[in-house]
């Protein structure tokens, strides 16, 4: 069997063997992944790294619990733990500050990073990024359930972008197959609220007195009709964090990194340089 694309390097971060891939030389830029089944560094990066190497050093981690990154089952996944690890593979790889785009729970773990570690942190780019509280959405909802097959991976990444053209029978493949590691699902299920049986879930971001205390330069940007995130968080975190711009994308779910890539590319290249 051919190797899986997402495998890339390895390093020792927060006592986890930890998967990264890395492109590209000069300014350090980290490439945070959202949560969901099978996600992993590359289901969410692997088509805009090339074109962010030759302006970047881009380092895209596998968080711990997630991708093919170690997980540990006796192991409290939680943001302290998260942050420890990002900042573990930061030391691994010699870098002390850097900018970090983070997509959905990697734009929070860039939050906490910036909250209780900002001297690590230049500039922060946020992508469809939880914040304050808001009711679960069928996108989130959906992750949670999830249980390995085919066909229920296509019907959860179904409700992650607007356009559905842009989901492949290879992208469905691929992220089943990570999808079916052993832990994978137990580590999402700690990242995501269990859905109430009766009644709305309610999921909590840092809340908009926590995020106005960010420093770095921010880039806010949204999907308009992102069905896992709401957009209002968006606007939450564009009015709190004092240096923030906010970019809303119209006809535009969860993925705006894939949804609208040359747009994503143009904005990460210039903010970051």
């Amino acid at each position: 069997m051919d190797k899986h694309p997402g495998i890339g390097k390895n390093l020792l971060a927060a006592e986890h063997q930890t998967n990264y891939l890395e492109e590209g030389s000069g300014k350090p830029l980290f490439l945070l992944h959202g949560s969901g089944p099978g996600v992993s560094a590359w289901t969410n990066w692997g088509k805009v790294m090339p074109e962010l190497a030759p302006h970047f050093r881009v380092i895209a981690p596998d968080i711990a619990g997630f991708g093919f990154t170690e997980f540990k089952a006796d192991s409290k996944y939680d943001i302290k733990l998260w942050v420890r690890h990002l900042t573990g593979i930061m030391d691994a790889l010699g870098i002390d500050k850097a900018s970090f785009v983070g997509n959905s729970f990697g734009g929070a773990l860039s939050i906490g990073l910036a909250l209780f570690a900002p001297q690590r942190v230049d500039k922060l780019v946020l992508l469809g990024t939880p914040a304050g509280e808001f009711v679960q959405t069928p996108g989130l909802r959906s992750a949670w359930e999830y249980e390995p097959s085919m066909e229920n991976m296509e019907k959860t990444m179904r409700l992650f972008p607007f356009n559905q053209d842009i989901i492949t029978e290879e992208m469905i493949r691929t992220r089943y197959e990570a999808s079916a590691r052993p832990g994978a699902q137990d580590a999402l299920r700690k990242l995501i609220p269990k859905p109430n049986s009766d009644g709305p879930t309610l999921v909590k971001g840092f809340p908009e007195a926590s995020v106005a205390k960010i420093e770095a330069p921010t880039l806010v940007l949204h999907g308009r009709e992102d069905g896992v995130v709401p957009p209002e968080c968006g606007f939450l975190l564009a009015r709190a964090i004092p240096k923030a711009e906010l970019h809303l994308f119209g006809q535009c779910g969860h993925w705006v990194q894939t949804e609208h890539r040359t747009r994503f590319l143009q904005l990460v290249r210039d903010f970051c340089a």
